[in-house]
């Protein structure tokens, strides 16, 4: 499986761990779209979309199953969300 697009728009806000959210295409033919980009104490990481169970928790709807897929997946998204930091803003 192949990303071929990597969409990422930047949260316009000061406070808050949230600073984008992420879409990934894979293979032209599949996207995840919500993925999370969050500020954490040791740099950013990526959640992946969830919703909110009866129990309060949170569960991804989807993910990477293989660690390769889910690291391949973190670098490109943070890469993408670098160069979108780097572009003059409106």
């Amino acid at each position: 499986m192949t990303i071929t697009d990597v969409r990422v728009r930047l949260v316009k806000r000061d406070e808050g761990k949230l600073k984008g959210v992420a879409s990934v295409t894979f293979d032209d033919c599949f996207v995840v779209h919500d993925i999370k980009i969050i500020e954490g104490s040791e740099g950013y990481f990526i959640a992946m979309p969830s919703r909110k169970t009866g129990e309060g928790e949170y569960k991804d709807i989807a993910h990477p199953i293989k660690t390769e897929m889910r690291e391949q997946l973190i670098k490109v998204i943070l890469n993408a969300f670098e160069e979108e930091k780097a572009k003059p803003q409106d």
